[in-house]
Order: structure tokens, then sequence, then C-alpha cells
């Protein structure tokens, strides 16, 4: 694969990822859900497997914000990839403002394995793990 082809793959995968993070603080499940393939899966460490649309519609939407929030999502490594798939790993920070300022709340990673779908990075599969 070209040099071309790698940074467009990387491109692509880095979009994703910070597309959900920025849909997750916003609140915008349906941006969330077309984030994800139509058979794509959600595994969230605690919460349960989601597979297809309506299920990961039905999860997201019961975990809008209730006060302002931000996921960091940083250390993001691309661990295989080709034209049209891609692996990666990502350190993960959740932050939440309170009545006392900003707080950290979870540390984790996601594991994600995206497909490029009409152009589109979408997650086949993401697995949310917490560092407790």
């Amino acid at each position: 694969m070209s040099e071309s082809t790698q940074a467009q793959v990387a491109h692509g995968v880095h979009t994703a990822i910070a597309a959900y993070a920025h849909a997750l603080d916003d609140g915008r499940t349906d941006d969330i859900v077309a984030l994800f393939s139509p058979d794509g899966v959600s595994e969230i460490m605690g919460v349960g497997t989601f597979e297809g649309h309506e299920a990961i519609r039905q999860v997201y939407a019961g975990l809008l914000p209730t006060q302002p929030q931000r996921h960091l999502v940083a250390n993001t490594v691309i661990t295989s990839w080709s034209e049209d798939a891609a692996t990666a790993s990502s350190d993960l920070v959740f932050l939440q403002r309170g009545e006392s300022g900003w707080a950290v709340l979870i540390a984790g990673r996601y594991e994600d394995t995206l497909r490029r779908d009409d152009g589109a990075w979408r997650f086949q599969h993401r697995k949310t793990t917490y560092v407790m």
C-alpha cells in the first residue's frame, strides 16, 4: 500500500474516532449510529454488547449527557490496515463538569475495527474497556 493510501486510511480512522467523541459529548445519538456499519457492534464494559443500528441507538439514547462532558481520546495507534479495513487502539479519559469543576471520572481504552463503506470509515466493532 502506498504512503498516500496509508495516510488516507489514517485520516479516515482518526476522523471517525474523533467524530464519535464529539457526537457522544453533544448527545447526538443519530450521528453516533451513523458512525457504525449497519451490522456494527458496540461493546461497552459494564453495560453490554449491542449489535446493529437499532440496538446501538437504544443504548446511546440512554447515555445522553446530563452535564457538560468530554471524552478525550489520545494515543491512537492503527495496528493494521488495508484500503478498506483497519484496527486501532486508543486511550480514553472521560471528564464531567460538576459543581466543583471538571473531574476525571473514567480512564479506559477503545479497541476498534473499522471498515470503509461508500467512502466513509465506520465502526464494525468498538470495544470500550475501563481501567479501575
